[in-house]
This record gives C-alpha cells, structure tokens and sequence, in this order.
C-alpha cells in the first residue's frame, strides 16, 4: 500500500484527472493540500484561502477511501481560527496544512489555531526547513515547533525533515523516542518529501531512520496537480531506491510508505493492506 502524505492542489485540476494519476503512479491515498501557492490563491489573501478549501472539499467530496483534504489557514489573518473552524466543517476536510511566512510557530496566533485543531482532532502537516520564498526559512526552524506540546494530543508533521536543519528536526524528534514516547502516541512524524537535494538525500534518509526511526517517517512525493502519474512515480520510484540501498524492508518500509501516515490521520486500513 502507497500513500502520498504530500499533494498539492492547484485549483487547475479535476477529481476524475486526480484519480487517474494516483492509479497511473500506483498510489493508493493521497492528503491533498488546499491551494496556496498558485494564483489566484495566496496565503496572504484570506478569502482566496476561504475560497480554496471550499475547493479542495469539492474536489475530494465522495472519495474519502481516497483523497483526504488539508486546509489552509494563515494565522496572520485575525479570523483564521474561525476560518479553520469553517473549513472543518467542510465535506472531506480532515487535516491542517500551515506555512510559517511572518509569523514564528510559537506566536500567539499560531497557538490560538492550534486550540483549535487540537479541539476538533485535525492534524497539522507544517512546513519546516527553507520555503521557496526565499524569505521565510528563518521562520521555519524545526525547534520552533516544539510549541506544539503546549496542545497534548495535537498530532503534527513537520514536512522536508527540517531542511538544511535536519539533525535539528531529528533531535525534535528523539525526544519522545528518549523519554519512551512510543512513535503512534507521539505528537511528531515527519515527511520524507524532497526538501534535500540529491546529493543530502541518502545521509539525511539514512539518518532519520537510525535517529528517529521509520514509524515517525512518511512518504509525501510534494508534487503540484496537475501532473501525470509518471511525475509522482518518479518521486516514489527515487526513495524507493534510496530505501533499498540502505537495506529498509519489511515493516520498516511499509511504516514510511504508508503505515505512519495512516496512523498519524487515523485512517483505517483496507481489509488485507498493509
């Protein structure tokens, strides 16, 4: 079983072009993010995030054995724990997706959304490491989101591992792991989506694994819809050999390619996966 914990939307594609993807790339689940990064959505325009989680709940409305929706709310915006509140109540919204862009995770008003989330039992996939704004990186620290224990429950991943501060998001992680924190009761996981070049990947991998260990580890493929299945596949097809090379089998692989990021939303599994 695949699931790609990291999807974006665009507000360009359609459920049908979605679904064939997943099945041409051999995905079985997607988490599908709202759109934010590509016009007419943008995070500093409130209602255009309004307007895309509305989207997003249309577009995966009746496939919940499939695509489960992210929202996005930016707490720079005063109404945002009221507009998550909103967008939980939308068909298909079953998570939180959030960018640090001029404001730090342990800000008021970060914590005023996460009350929220934690109330309403919708996790949160972060951002962490350097943001293709070229701007917004010094917010993104993976340090700063250890706020998140404020808000016992509240279940969270910090996306890219941290990247280029991936020993600092393993040390966030090892925490739990010291304290015998086992890793489904833990509040963090982290994604394995391509935040490290190349020529970071297999060290970084390799690392995360020994520190952390694959049960806080998920597959997320961080590509734009719409795309062919054979884009996607390019993603899994890269950690699959990375996985490989360093021995990862068994339910070790099956945690990171699926098993920790169904647990992380509480999915249940089909009758025989794995």
């Amino acid at each position: 079983m695949i699931v790609d914990a990291h999807l974006h939307t665009s507000g360009r594609e359609t459920t049908a072009d979605v679904l064939q993807s997943l099945d041409d790339a051999g995905v079985d689940i997607a988490f599908l993010l709202a759109p934010f990064l590509t016009p007419p959505y943008s995070l500093v325009d409130r209602e255009s995030l309004r307007a895309g989680n509305r989207y997003l709940s249309h577009l995966v409305k009746g496939h919940s054995d499939r695509l489960v929706g992210f929202a996005v709310v930016n707490p720079l915006h005063p109404q945002s724990a009221d507009d998550l509140e909103e967008a939980a109540g939308l068909p298909g919204i079953r998570a939180l997706k959030m960018v640090p862009t001029g404001w730090y995770p342990y800000d008021d008003c970060a914590h005023r959304v996460y009350a929220v989330a934690a109330r309403l039992d919708l996790p949160i996939l972060f951002h962490s490491g350097i943001f293709i704004d070229g701007r917004s990186g010094r917010f993104c620290r993976p340090s700063f989101y250890e706020a998140v224990r404020d808000h016992p429950g509240l279940r969270v991943t910090l996306a890219h591992l941290g990247w280029p501060w991936c020993d600092e998001a393993n040390a966030v992680g090892v925490i739990d792991r010291i304290n015998g924190v086992d890793p489904a009761e833990s509040q963090f996981r982290f994604d394995l989506s391509f935040g490290p070049p190349p020529i970071y990947r297999d060290e970084v991998f390799r690392k995360a694994i020994d520190v952390i260990g694959p049960r806080s580890l998920q597959f997320g493929s961080d590509r734009f819809l719409p795309c062919s299945g054979a884009h996607i596949r390019a993603a899994l097809d890269e950690v699959g050999a990375i996985l490989d090379q360093l021995d990862v089998e068994g339910d070790d692989r099956n945690a990171i390619m699926s098993g920790t990021a169904m647990d992380w939303l509480r999915l249940r599994r089909p009758q025989g996966g794995k």
